[in-house]
């Protein structure tokens, strides 16, 4: 018991080391589930399942991206352009084949949009949509080919909104346009069929919308680093009437497919910053599955009720699609569970108001760097009392140190009565034996969760901070600051009095480089929030030392 806060201390400072570097360097990350608050009590509808040979199963090929010049463009592609999305349609079938971003660049060094959707001979990421079932228009053997009035459309300055609508006549009697709706400043796109049936049958259907994605790599994520870099999870994600938020990894997909009929719902593919979804309507009961293709595509897929149109009547069937950046707060508001995509792990539930706090601070400041200071100062302030209680049970422990160290002389050969006597002087002597370290444990899942704030929100993506740090979310160029923050580590040490044990000695004298070391290859904003808590935390201790000095109690 005499170095037990020691011990502890060192098992929680190896217990974050290893969790940052588990967390850095997971590929695909586990399964994740976080439960929902309130479970839909109503039982979902079956859904008419359709096999997959009658749906598409498409090989796109993009490369000739020459558009016809006709007034009606019956081949080839078209554009959209709005102020947030910039988008390209395949005729043949509707799908969405590109879509750019041109709020966000590809990387510091290009004023080149960031992009989500493409398909190339490099990386293979469509969005594709269409009706299947009994009139199905989409099947394996063939897609709809389209007619667009122009092959080009664009947000008009002031305008609010803008509509594309792609025709197909399915028979003499039975016209279908499949309608795609932008707003401005929105990356939520509403895909629509409207079905004018005028024959003596009725027409029915299910709409589908699914993601297709190869293996390559995210786009979004920085290549430097080596084998240290960032990779975070990239994968299917989806909620369903038993929780929020799941994700399914690609590499689990092969043998643990997803199938499952939900009310409402979600499912999309997530990647660092970045999200495709389909949302479906909510009210209605929908099947989400996940399958992979001989050819290792991935594919995550939405299958809506089959809808009715009676004859000689017209109706519509419609779903919503999202890409691209993950802003918790407008994704909260599209469908339950989504604003979890930004992925803040198990301890969601203090990052989130760590998140809203960072924001206020920034709108302020006006500087994400600035913030992330801001924001350690808050909470450090907020742990100042629980520090400072820390200090004094280590003080208190450090003055009956030579008691303790004559009760374990006294009873070297009875472990069970040296135990008892000690738990007596500390009953004595009023001192909880965890009372130093206890406080610091309590502090880690804040830190943990100020961790996973830094590294998933898109706002500090190619934020500038000062000087040469001109990208929060990449690593240190010149590793000044993981120099510094080793630096003010190996002071912060030296503050403390050694330990008597010479191997805890050397464990603690190994950690400022090992940690430095780690952060090397971390985010500058990361690294920036553990120099200027260090620093605070050097500060702090000078003044609690002086206090507990006063006190009469050893400080070393």
């Amino acid at each position: 018991m005499i170095d037990i806060q020691r011990y502890l201390l060192i098992a929680a400072i190896a217990a974050l080391s290893f969790m940052l570097l588990i967390e850095w360097k997971n590929f695909e990350g586990p399964e994740t589930v976080i439960a929902s608050s309130a479970a839909a009590n109503k039982t979902a509808s079956p859904v008419t399942s359709t096999g997959d040979s009658d749906l598409p199963i498409l090989n796109q090929n993009t490369e000739n991206n020459s558009l016809a010049p006709t007034a009606n463009n019956s081949s080839g592609f078209i554009t959209v352009s709005t102020d947030v999305l910039n988008i390209k349609i395949d005729l043949h079938g509707g799908d969405i084949v590109y879509a750019g971003l041109p709020a966000y660049t590809a990387n510091l060094e290009s004023d080149e949009p960031f992009v989500i959707l493409e398909s190339n001979d490099t990386r293979d990421y469509i969005a594709q949509s269409g009706l299947i079932g009994q009139n199905a228009t989409d099947t394996s053997k063939g897609r709809p080919q389209f007619i667009a009035n122009t092959d080009s459309y664009q947000l008009a300055d002031g305008g609010e909104s803008i509509n594309v609508d792609l025709h197909y006549q399915y028979s003499d009697q039975i016209n279908i346009v499949k309608r795609f709706h932008f707003k401005r400043g929105e990356y939520l796109i509403k895909i629509e069929y409207l079905i004018d049936n005028q024959s003596d049958s009725a027409f029915q259907a299910s709409f589908f919308g699914q993601l297709k994605r190869g293996n390559s790599t995210d786009p979004s994520v920085d290549g430097e680093g080596g084998m240290f870099a960032m990779k975070p999870f990239m994968g299917v994600a989806y909620a369903d009437n038993e929780d929020k938020y799941t994700k399914l990894a690609f590499g689990k997909m092969q043998d643990k497919p997803l199938k499952t009929a939900v009310n409402g719902g979600w499912i999309g593919i997530i990647q660092h910053y970045f999200l495709s979804a389909w949302v479906p309507n909510p009210e209605s009961v929908n099947e989400l599955s996940t399958i992979v293709t001989k050819q290792g595509i991935n594919i995550a897929r939405v299958t809506s009720a089959a809808v009715t149109v009676e004859a000689h009547s017209q109706g519509s069937v419609a779903a919503s699609f999202y890409t691209g950046p993950k802003d918790q707060y407008r994704l909260e508001e599209i469908s339950p569970g989504l604003e979890l995509t930004v992925d803040y792990g198990f301890l969601w539930w203090i990052a989130q108001p760590l998140f809203w706090l960072l924001t206020k601070i920034h709108g302020v400041l006006g500087n994400w760097g600035f913030a992330i200071i801001g924001l350690t100062m808050l909470v450090k302030a907020a742990f100042f009392q629980l520090n400072a209680k820390a200090f004094t049970s280590m003080a208190n422990m450090r003055k009956v140190q030579p008691k303790l160290v004559e009760l374990k002389e006294r009873y070297a050969d009875d472990r069970q009565k040296q135990s008892q006597a000690m738990m007596e002087l500390y009953k004595t002597e009023k001192i909880n034996p965890l009372g130093g370290c206890l406080p610091m444990v309590v502090q880690m899942p804040v830190f943990m969760a100020l961790y996973w704030v830094l590294m998933e929100s898109i706002e500090l993506r190619h934020a500038p901070f000062i000087l040469w740090i001109d990208d929060l979310s990449a690593m240190d160029p010149y590793f000044i600051l993981p120099l510094v923050m080793g630096v003010s580590m190996f002071i912060q040490q030296r503050l403390n009095p050694p330990p008597p044990d010479p191997m805890q000695a050397k464990i603690m004298q190994w950690m400022p480089v090992v940690f430095t070391f780690f952060f090397l290859f971390f985010p500058a904003g990361l690294v920036l929030y553990w120099v200027v808590n260090n620093t605070l935390s050097i500060i702090q201790q000078y003044f609690i030392t002086k206090r507990i000095e006063k006190s009469g109690l050893p400080t070393r």
